[in-house]
């Protein structure tokens, strides 16, 4: 039998450790790829539940009791104070109120140049936002300028309320 030195295995545990503490942490990829797939499908999932953005701030839309999703379309907004075509302003409401043209040539010309040029569609859609505060000689006007600038089809955003309330 060898006897083994007395500092030998305090040596010995000393470079064990030593040489762990010098070995680069290694990383799981597998857990990892598990998880972004887990985020991906639910980002998609949940990606096709899509709504108009109605800044709450800016327009108070009336209450319906409408059972279709609104679909993607051009977003004409009429607030207290302006009408904006995707969020941009295109002309002040006090000019509209005050004019007695049928049409809006300002919100014309914007609308123009988002006509869809395709050969299977007759004519665009735009989706109307307007305040409930607004006059509806207003909301007139917007869609009379909506049909003459090439927009068939016209749809009103209003707040879902639930069946059988009032």
């Amino acid at each position: 039998m060898t006897r083994i030195p007395r500092g030998a295995r305090t040596l010995k545990w000393r470079r064990r450790r030593q040489e762990k503490i010098r070995r680069w942490p290694s990383l799981n990829l597998v857990a990892l790829m598990d998880v972004f797939t887990i985020l991906v499908f639910f980002y998609l999932v949940h990606a096709t539940d899509v709504q108009i953005p109605a800044s709450s701030h800016l327009v108070r839309l009336p209450d319906s009791t409408a059972d279709q999703q609104p679909r993607n379309t051009l977003v004409v907004m009429i607030t207290r104070d302006d009408i904006r075509v995707q969020g941009d302003p295109v002309t002040v409401l006090g000019k509209v109120q005050g004019s007695a043209d049928s049409e809006i040539a300002e919100l014309k010309t914007v609308l123009e140049h988002y006509v869809p040029v395709e050969d299977n569609r007759k004519g665009g859609e735009v989706t109307i936002l307007g305040d409930k505060s607004i006059p509806f000689a207003v909301l007139k006007k917007v869609m009379v300028t909506c049909t003459r600038a090439g927009y068939d089809h016209i749809s009103l955003a209003v707040l879902q309320r639930p069946a059988g309330t009032g």
